[in-house]
């Protein structure tokens, strides 16, 4: 379930790894059968080379660069799908700009785990012709005022469809809650990670500095959360989206897409979940 899923992940992939795992699946059509699953293991060095590392992280940034990250359903609508609040302040007002081309927009937040809270009020103020209030920051002696600064003619004025699941964490959530809240849109999905409370990242390393041989780690220390102006936090109850629509087994396994398909729905728009699953592929196979 999705409480303990997170336990059977840490448990298997972090504390206890194994060499294999023998499940129990159920096809659509309600077999069960029993499968043995060997692990892919590889040797590896336990010291890690910083250029390395370096490089194999440019790598992975310029793959991920290569997925769509948008497409004009029409000259009326226009689907964009949004992995992280980690863009810059030009590239979103990039995004932006082409969305204000169309009449309506599909943000599609799901898998996205969140981000920079710039990023997010940078956001939220493409969507309101006024400033808007995010809610209180709650720290343990003080709590902060948070708002969105409208970004005025060069707000986004059209309709808005917005896209969340399980895995909307943090700043994706706090953005599809305000935006329901404000009634400026739609949410449909699954409810959302409730996975709001803010965090400080301390970093750390062992190792020799001279010659990039080294292990970095770190520790992420909750230090906030954030109520919203309906005086709640979304801490562990995320959000509920207005209408509640997820794939079954069988979309899953022919990648096929109704949540998006029913977003252009909702916009008057005809896309069949087999279309909506290929506009971005790479994200229906992770």
């Amino acid at each position: 379930t999705r409480q303990n899923i997170w336990k059977m992940e840490y448990n298997y992939d972090v504390l206890r790894p194994q060499p294999g795992k023998r499940i129990v699946v159920r096809t659509p059509d309600g077999q069960q059968r029993e499968l043995a699953l060997k692990a892919k293991v590889e040797k590896r060095p336990k010291q890690i080379n910083l250029t390395e590392l370096y490089n194999k992280i440019n790598e992975d940034e310029e793959d991920e660069k290569k997925l769509p990250r948008y497409s004009e359903l029409s000259s009326d609508i226009f689907i964009w799908k949004l992995r992280e609040f980690g863009l810059t302040e030009s590239k979103v007002g990039d995004m932006m700009k082409k969305a204000r081309e169309h009449k309506a927009l599909i943000l599609d937040l799901r898998g996205n785990g969140g981000g920079y809270e710039t990023t997010l009020k940078r956001m939220l103020g493409y969507f309101f012709d006024h400033d808007v209030t995010i809610g209180e920051v709650k720290r343990r002696k003080e709590t902060k005022h948070l708002s969105a600064k409208t970004h005025g003619d060069k707000a986004f004025k059209g309709e808005l469809v917005v896209l969340i699941d399980s895995r909307s964490g943090s700043a994706a959530e706090i953005f599809a809650r305000v935006i329901q809240l404000e009634k400026r849109g739609t949410i449909i999905g699954d409810r959302s990670a409730g996975a709001v409370m803010r965090a400080v990242f301390r970093p750390g390393l062992l190792g020799d500095v001279s010659n990039g041989n080294m292990v970095l780690f770190g520790a992420s220390v909750t230090d906030s959360d954030i109520i919203l102006t309906d005086g709640n936090s979304l801490e562990r109850v995320g959000v509920t989206p207005d209408e509640l629509i997820l794939p079954a087994a069988s979309d899953l396994a022919a990648k096929r897409d109704p949540v998006l398909a029913r977003a252009a729905a909702i916009l008057g728009a005809q896309l069949s979940p087999e279309k909506a699953g290929t506009l971005f592929p790479l994200e229906l196979e992770k």
